[in-house]
């Protein structure tokens, strides 16, 4: 073929015009398809509110697309230029071949991004956790690259990528000895992932690596968890498989969060209430209904053993009787189910445990109505300030270790008996 305004010319001169044509021609369609997408499906773009829609017409994706055009206009011209040798021709379209696969793998992998980022932003919009697909993104972009590279190596060297291919093969043992941490993880993200063990926003412990915080991103190789203390604790994907783990997510999505403390009363201030103690202790409004239905039953039980033992029945021993140990129980657990911070709809309990060298331990168990940490550790502080500062009105001593303050206040009593008594002598 040779070129109408170039005829009588040498071949070499219509080669030369003929490539650069070509090049021209190849920038003017990158320049067009480049004003086609960004124009145009942008503005469609930006009409529409599909969420595919803004990954398919996504900047990146649509600027890496309009790259292709260049190569693409190359191979279907380069047949075109008259006097080109064959073997220029055939590696200019090679070469073409290539670019075009190269920019065709860029526009795949913005792609990727682009999903990533619409699935990043959807989880944000929501304000809930969501699942990360960061390690799937960088697993299909290591195999678009890797699939990528055989493409292009086989176009540059004309030969089939099924020879490239087979060549791979025999080297597989050599390759899943580079890429075995890179398959531990994939597996362990797809574990982690069908299973709904771990997102994005989840807090989790894991002490033996030093990790107790949020969950900020799952990636293929890595977790990163930002700590409460604001460090970053990055942990192997495959290790949250082959160890284990706390997540918290359970607590949050309950609503509430759980108080379990002990209370250690002082064994030697246990005993029973008399008629005015329990007088007393029915002004209290959260009591008055306990010790109403309490007395009724007392009262009644007391009644059967006098009928049964006749005489014996008069023994305090015999008879039933409130402790201030149990009547204190009662208010703490009435406390709790009118404090407004509990949740009413979980478990609630107040127990006494076994009793050991360090007092009587008395359990509160209950969930607050909140998960937030501040607010949390604001009302199980109020409970326990309340508590500690009731403990007198029941007679009930909190049990601690003897203190310096302790032992000099004894020995002055002490002293103080000890002079009265040489006094009186």
């Amino acid at each position: 073929m040779t070129l109408p305004f170039l005829a009588g010319h040498e071949p070499w001169i219509q080669a030369l015009a003929g490539l650069a044509l070509m090049s021209l021609l190849a920038m003017s369609a990158r320049w067009l398809a480049h004003w086609l997408l960004q124009r145009s499906l942008r503005r469609s773009a930006d009409t529409l509110q599909g969420r595919w829609s803004r990954v398919f017409l996504h900047r990146t994706v649509l600027g890496r697309l309009a790259r292709v055009t260049p190569s693409l206009v190359v191979q279907l011209t380069v047949g075109a230029i008259p006097h080109l040798p064959d073997t220029a021709n055939a590696v200019i379209r090679n070469v073409a071949v290539a670019l075009t696969v190269l920019h065709l793998v860029r526009v795949l992998m913005a792609l990727l991004d682009a999903l990533h980022e619409e699935h990043e932003g959807r989880g944000r919009s929501e304000k809930a956790p969501t699942r990360s697909i960061k390690s799937h993104v960088q697993l299909a972009k290591l195999a678009l690259v890797m699939l990528g590279g055989i493409v292009i190596v086989a176009a540059l060297i004309d030969r089939s990528p099924l020879i490239l291919l087979s060549g791979l093969g025999a080297m597989s043992a050599v390759l899943m000895l580079v890429f075995k941490d890179t398959l531990l993880s994939f597996t362990a993200g797809l574990q982690l992932a069908s299973n709904d063990m771990l997102r994005v926003g989840d807090w989790i412990e894991m002490p033996q690596l030093g990790a107790d915080g949020d969950v900020i991103d799952i990636a293929l190789h890595t977790v990163k968890v930002q700590n409460w203390d604001k460090t970053i604790t990055t942990i192997p994907t495959w290790r949250l498989m082959s160890e284990s783990f706390r997540n918290w997510r359970g607590m949050s999505e309950a609503g509430g969060r759980r108080i379990k403390r002990t209370l250690r009363l002082d064994a030697g201030s246990v005993r029973f209430l008399d008629e005015d103690e329990i007088a007393r202790l029915k002004r209290i409004a959260l009591l008055r209904p306990y010790l109403e239905r309490k007395e009724q039953d007392v009262r009644e039980a007391n009644e059967t053993l006098a009928t049964r033992l006749g005489e014996l029945a008069v023994a305090p021993a015999n008879r039933r009787r409130l402790t201030n140990l149990g009547t204190f129980r009662a208010y703490v657990d009435a406390y709790l189910r009118k404090h407004p911070g509990i949740h009413k709809e979980m478990t609630l309990m107040v127990r006494a445990m076994e009793p050991s060298s360090e007092g009587v331990p008395m359990e509160i168990y209950c969930f607050t109505g909140t998960t937030a940490w501040v607010q949390y550790e604001g009302i199980q502080s109020d409970i326990f300030d309340h508590l500690l500062a009731i403990l007198p009105e029941f007679g009930l001593r909190l049990y601690q270790n003897p203190t310096g303050h302790d032992i000099d206040q004894g020995l002055a009593t002490r002293l103080a008996r000890d002079q009265a008594g040489t006094r009186s002598a």
